[in-house]
């Protein structure tokens, strides 16, 4: 494909199957241009570096959540909907939690879903710096949650770009663990001793029962009044 006909939004989003696909490390321009059918030099007519390639991308994919209307449900009913899309987000793409600890992610959709979050707190009645940390304890927890999906993802990457056997991999790790766990009686009574059990666990039902519980501490707060206001400007007053 001709420099002069591609456009940085279809770089981005060829950037974003590359990532979902090899991660991060497998991101170059040489394996992008390879998937647009260009040189890898024609990348760097609409983006500078791989750094700024994988912001966008990442920015890019803040968009697939759905931003519910405060018109239409209530704010923990909203507060709800923001975090679940956000990890499922991050279950999709498991180079995102990486790329967050390696880049400073920024954009419109970023921002678009961090402002909403926000209005979801004041409207619950947080506000000044409440409302802040409010929606970052939120944030962070389901970056904690989506972790442990991600790093088998993240991991299952690396093992195909090595040629290795994945199933097997993932089989003997699960081994040498419940070994490891014969020594702990709690770890032992709790250890899944294949690969088929290990993916029957209810992953979603500890993601659903974090989230009600910080919820819970959070409409808690509310009612007791224990929140604090920003302090007035001097013109406000």
């Amino acid at each position: 494909m001709p420099r002069d006909t591609l456009t940085r939004d279809q770089i981005v989003r060829a950037a974003v199957s590359v990532l979902d696909a090899e991660g991060v490390d497998g991101l170059n321009m040489r394996r992008l241009g390879t998937q647009l059918g260009a040189a890898a030099t024609a990348m760097y007519w609409h983006v500078k570096s791989k750094d700024e390639l994988v912001v966008l991308a990442a920015d890019h994919v803040w968009d697939e959540i759905e931003l519910p209307d405060l018109a239409e449900v209530g704010w923990r009913a909203a507060a709800a909907a923001l975090a679940g899309g956000a990890h499922d987000m991050l279950g999709r793409h498991f180079w995102m939690l990486p790329a967050m600890s390696t880049h400073l992610i920024h954009g419109p959709n970023k921002a678009r879903y961090d402002d909403r979050c926000l209005a979801v707190y004041e409207a619950a009645g947080f506000s000044g710096p409440d409302a802040d940390q409010a929606a970052a304890t939120v944030l962070m927890f389901v970056i904690g949650a989506a972790q442990g999906e991600a790093a088998e993802l993240a991991w299952r990457a690396r093992l195909r770009r090595a040629g290795a056997d994945e199933e097997q991999q993932l089989r003997d790790t699960i081994a040498r663990i419940s070994e490891i766990a014969e020594q702990f009686p709690r770890l032992k009574a709790r250890a899944t001793p294949s690969v088929e059990a290990a993916r029957s666990l209810p992953d979603e039902d500890s993601f659903e029962f974090g989230l009600r519980t910080i919820l819970d501490g959070l409409e808690a707060r509310l009612a007791s009044g224990s929140t604090r206001s920003r302090p007035e400007s001097p013109a406000g007053r």
